[in-house]
């Protein structure tokens, strides 16, 4: 699951960011509004009309500061929602008034949390808004004789179930949202490592590896097949 937090004290990110991957999130961080809105790929066309690029939807959650150089998080959230955007998105602010939460709610934030906060609260509250966005969304994908559990990380068949692996679990995700659709590398890499990632390309046929030997071994009916130059699809065994 891949997140963006924007929050400008770059020490609080660090700090934030490491705790948030070591609970197996993948995360981009942002230091202002401008560059968050750059993340979430929410651009300016000319003076007031704004954009969203489609293929930048490469995030299942958002955690924004309020208090942010250049654009302020409620500024962020504000343009992200004029867009019909429903990204789950958790406020951050070390305001307390109710008139700040209620404008922060008002402006359609998911949660609000205000500092400090304890990381077990952060992780509930991360936990809780991608679990409802999830549940807006059909909870079992499938394709073929394949099943996947979005809630669990489960892989079945009717000979069997397995569960996978978080990066496993997203990659099949992509695939089997889209079958016979070519997912390529970079899109890969994008959404689960991260933009600023440092694993190398052939980290994605490693895991492709892997789920192919799984669908094998659950003798799935489908395949995930290579277009050379392109990437991968999940297709029916012919």
């Amino acid at each position: 699951m891949r997140l963006l937090l924007a929050e400008d004290e770059k020490s609080l990110s660090r700090a934030l960011t490491r705790i948030l991957e070591s609970n197996h999130y993948s995360v981009d961080a942002a230091y202002n509004g401008e560059e968050a809105l750059d993340f979430l790929d929410v651009v300016y066309n000319g003076q007031d009309a704004l954009d969203y690029l489609t293929e930048g939807d490469n995030y299942d959650g958002a955690i924004l500061d309020i208090m942010m150089p250049k654009l302020d998080g409620i500024s962020v959230l504000k343009q992200v929602r004029a867009l019909e955007n429903h990204l789950p998105i958790l406020m951050l602010t070390a305001k307390s008034e109710i008139d700040d939460r209620v404008n922060g709610l008002d402006s359609g934030a998911d949660d609000y949390l205000t500092k400090p906060f304890s990381m077990k609260e952060l992780l509930a509250r991360i936990r809780a808004m991608t679990r409802r966005q999830a549940e807006t969304t059909d909870a079992i994908l499938s394709f073929g004789d394949v099943r996947l559990d979005r809630s669990t990380y489960q892989l079945s068949t009717d000979t069997g179930t397995l569960r996978l692996a978080n990066k496993e679990y997203q990659m099949l995700e992509m695939l089997m949202t889209n079958p016979g659709q070519v997912v390529s590398v970079e899109q890969f890499m994008d959404k689960i490592w991260g933009y600023d990632s440092e694993a190398e390309f052939n980290v994605v046929w490693v895991y492709i590896s892997y789920l192919r030997k799984k669908l094998t071994s659950l003798h799935a009916h489908i395949q995930i097949k290579a277009t050379r130059g392109l990437g991968y699809s999940v297709c029916m065994l012919p």
